[in-house]
């Protein structure tokens, strides 16, 4: 069982997630995330950001102007996942920061995923995370190249 990220007293920038941030992060996504929900998994995003904002492991960002920047969560098997608003364009190195505090603060040994090699704002992140590139695969209802990625 994974521990919930503790805000208390560790980010102003980190927030357990509420409806309104989820419909916030879903009304305004940035275009790769859109497409990567859309034409990569094949899902619709508001349905997905609402079943995620029921998670107690999902929490959003926001930036020095309180605008809501994004939304991750871990699920119990590690899998991590971020979606962003162009909010996180007003203050990257706050952003960046601030999303290195959340995988950081997380007690799962290992963390991963696979993102569309399109995303090259979130791939850019991962890097900097400390992600490592495991290897591409064709995935989701258009078959299109995700890029596997692990902390591991």
């Amino acid at each position: 069982m994974t521990t919930p990220l503790n805000t208390t007293n560790v980010s102003d920038y980190i927030h357990p997630i509420t409806v309104k941030a989820a419909l916030e992060v879903a009304s305004n996504l940035l275009p790769a995330d859109y497409r990567e929900i859309t034409e990569g998994h094949g899902a619709d995003p508001l349905k997905y950001l609402l079943l995620e904002a029921a998670n107690a492991e999902c929490v959003y960002f926001s930036g020095p102007s309180g605008r809501t920047a994004g939304m991750a969560g871990v699920e119990p098997d590690g899998t991590i996942w971020m979606l962003c608003t162009p909010a996180i364009h007003e203050y990257p190195i706050t952003f960046a920061r601030e999303a290195k505090r959340y995988v950081d603060s997380r007690q799962e040994k290992i963390l991963h995923n696979i993102i569309d090699e399109r995303n090259t704002v979130h791939l850019k992140l991962l890097k900097f995370l400390g992600f490592k590139n495991l290897g591409e695969i064709s995935y989701g209802p258009n078959k299109l190249t995700f890029i596997k990625f692990s902390n591991a």
